[in-house]
């Protein structure tokens, strides 16, 4: 039996502000059981749900030492079992009460990651869970290939511990200065230099984490490719290329038993790729009249569920906004983010109450609703590591119109009306009128070539993009990196 230990920040069902949480919490659940034992540690925040949090269990603490203060700092640790998976819950109230897992102050997260980081290597021995692998997620579980490298190195426990380091998004990498990392990691000063956590005169967390760990992986294979380069690359492209043989792209996956049309209870109208032509109507103008719009199944419905950001490329949208908005077609958002997006599409709700629904708030069951109700949903991102939005609009045969890049071009095919293939629409330059050309297409195909729009509904629905093929990715991986 091999020992995998997944560390991330955030992991559904207990916390989750974006797609590294349902990475988190779903991958474990679909690699083999038998030859693997996949558990998961993330910090005790006192934001988790009580009913969670209530049926917690405590298994010790202990003090630590943390960089250089010179008392010891309070190491919990909580235990719960869902759906099989084991999962270690780092405790300090001082560091994880809070009412959302990160905070506004990135000099407090990175003390308080940094933390978590060393924490979680003192706590393997106590719980006597051996790892053949530490799998760390995004730059708060970084520094735990340093402190292997470091501070537990010459501890027997990890002699055969190795590490993977998957890239979640390489925007975020917990950059502070150099100071305040010596002081939070007592870390020797050799390794404060270029090739290893200095970044531009400041220390860079993730940047440690990709230097020491012995593999490192992001979440598609495009992404692992675009980051090798300087528009990608967020400043690390140079180390991710002196890395190129240790990187590697695998696409995230969804959770099929939260995604399926065919038993959502959240939907109006459950539906197959057999029956989904009456149901999606169904669902559509049950929505439309939730939401206020004229109720019309021949209404072109494109929606947009999605932080308002913009990595999203809705400057796009707010640049083609006037003429996507046309009296044939019904614009839904479900989202929160930056102002001046919420507040453009405020604005469009009340230019245009029949065309435009504005809802400045992110809601699970309604995101649901409209994934079976839409015909389309937008995505013109400016970068996209592997997106899920996407993926979950394929399994609900909601056709995806992305910009080709990271996961979005590994997983959307664009129509080809001359041979029949596709399950969806893209365009490759960040620019709003390419972007508009491609959401027209789209329409005429929806109106004027319906068979053939319905065919490719059905195609989208019938593929796999569940977490099983990933799963055996990372089991592959993980047994090659255990044998090496």
């Amino acid at each position: 039996m091999n020992n995998i230990l997944f560390a991330a920040s955030e992991c559904v069902p207990f916390i989750k502000t974006g797609g590294l949480a349902d990475v988190v919490g779903a991958l474990p659940q679909y690699i083999d059981k038998n030859h693997f034992d996949v558990r998961v540690i993330m910090p005790y925040y006192t934001c988790i749900p009580d009913k969670y949090r209530n049926e917690f269990r405590y298994v010790h603490h202990f003090y630590m030492d943390y960089g250089m203060r010179s008392e010891g700092v309070h190491v919990g640790i909580m235990e719960y079992e869902y759906n099989g998976i084991k999962f270690y819950f780092v405790d300090n109230e001082y560091y994880f009460k809070c009412d959302s897992p990160y905070s506004s102050d990135v000099r407090w997260d990175i003390e308080r990651f940094t933390f978590f980081c060393k924490a979680v290597l003192a706590i393997l021995p106590v719980i006597g869970f051996r790892p053949d692998i530490i799998h760390c997620h995004d730059w708060q579980s970084a520094l735990i290939p340093v402190f292997l490298h470091s501070t537990f190195a010459t501890n027997p426990f990890f002699s055969s511990t190795k590490t993977v380091m998957t890239i979640h998004n390489l925007k975020f990498q917990g950059v502070w200065d150099i100071d305040t990392f010596r002081y939070n990691t007592a870390l020797p000063d050799y390794m404060f230099t270029s090739d290893k956590l200095e970044f531009h005169k400041d220390a860079n967390m993730l940047k440690g984490g990709l230097v020491y760990a012995d593999y490192i992986t992001t979440v598609s294979e495009t992404y692992a490719q675009e980051i090798k380069y300087p528009f990608y690359g967020e400043q690390l492209d140079g180390l991710l290329r002196a890395r190129s043989a240790s990187l590697r792209g695998i696409l995230n996956g969804i959770d099929y038993k939260v995604f399926d049309p065919s038993c959502d209870d959240k939907i109006f109208a459950k539906y197959t790729s057999k029956n989904f032509k009456a149901k999606k109507a169904e669902n559509k103008m049950k929505l439309q009249e939730q939401l206020g719009l004229p109720v019309d199944k021949n209404k072109y419905m494109i929606a947009i569920i999605s932080r308002l950001t913009d990595q999203k490329g809705l400057d796009l949208v707010s640049y083609a906004m006037d003429r996507i908005c046309d009296e044939a077609t019904q614009f839904v958002i479900i989202g929160t983010g930056d102002p001046k997006f919420e507040n453009m599409f405020r604005h469009y709700q009340w230019r245009f109450p029949e065309r435009v629904s504005a809802n400045i708030l992110y809601n699970d069951e309604l995101a649901h609703r409209l994934y079976a109700a839409a015909d389309t949903v937008l995505m013109p991102s400016l970068f996209e590591p592997c997106g899920l939005t996407q993926l979950i609009a394929l399994r609900y045969g909601t056709l995806p119109i992305v910009r080709e890049t990271g996961g979005l071009k590994d997983t959307v095919q664009p129509y080809n009306e001359f041979e029949g293939t596709g399950n969806g629409f893209s365009f490759a330059n960040f620019n709003g009128d390419e972007m508009l050309s491609t959401i027209n297409y789209s329409k005429h195909v929806f109106f004027n070539y319906r068979k053939q729009w319905d065919d490719m509904v059905q195609r989208a629905m019938e593929q796999d993009f569940s977490w099983n093929s990933s799963a055996r990715q990372y089991e592959g991986m993980y047994n090659w990196m255990i044998n090496w």
